[in-house]
């Protein structure tokens, strides 16, 4: 079973949260129940891009430290019903440790279909504890070098922890911008840098970065949806071709 997803960066500025959460939102279309947790401690986004922020009081790290029930941390999404956000701690001090934090995703697991979880960007410990219960994990990219780099890094990491089921995502992807870099022959050759399988190619798409700033996840369309739509039946085990090819 791939049911708890981490979604990864090697660097910031990828469009990662973007991803997890418009791959929760996809999966839902797909009658799927899913929890979005929120691993970024002090930088948390997603409560923005759910329109859930007037209404957090309570967020991970307050459920594991006994400050509320698990299911107080837990908040519905306005515009899709059976997506639920739990929050990252707001202060940088709060960090979880990898095997409380698995302890707390296996007893959630039994009330969702799929959890999945937005890490920080990077290779520190807070990625260390948002991959630790992963059973899939997505490391999103950008077709450039820097970018490109830190996916590298990211897989090798991701395998020092023992994960296995590793796809990749390339993000924000312009056909012409590519080309005018000229750094790669194709996207193929981006790929076998990453040495990791690609899942999904996600088009460079102004309509979802407005979407997901305005906290409107679940209610307006971007032509991007269809790739997410995609993706969350390639995650479902479905054999069907990229929804976009570059």
């Amino acid at each position: 079973m791939n049911n708890v997803i981490v979604v990864a960066s090697g660097k910031g500025g990828t469009g990662k949260s973007t991803v997890a959460a418009a791959l929760s939102a996809a999966l839902v279309k797909l009658k799927k129940r899913v929890l979005l947790i929120d691993c970024d401690c002090g930088m948390r986004g997603l409560d923005l891009m759910l329109d859930v922020e007037s209404e957090i009081l309570f967020d991970c790290a307050d459920a594991i430290c006994g400050n509320c029930k698990s299911i107080e941390a837990v908040y519905r999404s306005k515009n899709l019903g059976e997506l639920f956000l739990m929050a990252a701690p707001f202060h940088t001090d709060n960090e979880i440790s990898p095997s409380v934090f698995t302890q707390l995703v296996e007893e959630l697991k039994s009330d969702y279909d799929y959890i999945v979880i937005d890490s920080p960007a990077g290779l520190g410990s807070g990625f260390s504890t948002a991959a630790a219960p992963a059973e899939l994990a997505l490391i999103v990219t950008n077709a450039e070098p820097v970018s490109l780099r830190g996916a590298v890094k990211l897989r090798s990491r991701l395998t020092e922890l023992g994960k296995t089921n590793i796809r990749l995502v390339i993000n924000r992807f312009d056909r012409k911008q590519f080309k005018e870099l000229g750094r790669y022959r194709d996207l193929d050759e981006v790929i076998d840098i990453s040495g990791t399988q690609l899942i999904a190619l996600v088009p460079f798409d102004t309509r979802l970065s407005a979407i997901m700033q305005n906290g409107l996840v679940g209610l307006n369309w971007c032509p991007a949806e269809n790739v997410f739509d995609c993706l969350a039946q390639r995650v479902e085990g479905k054999d069907i071709p990229l929804a976009f090819r570059g």
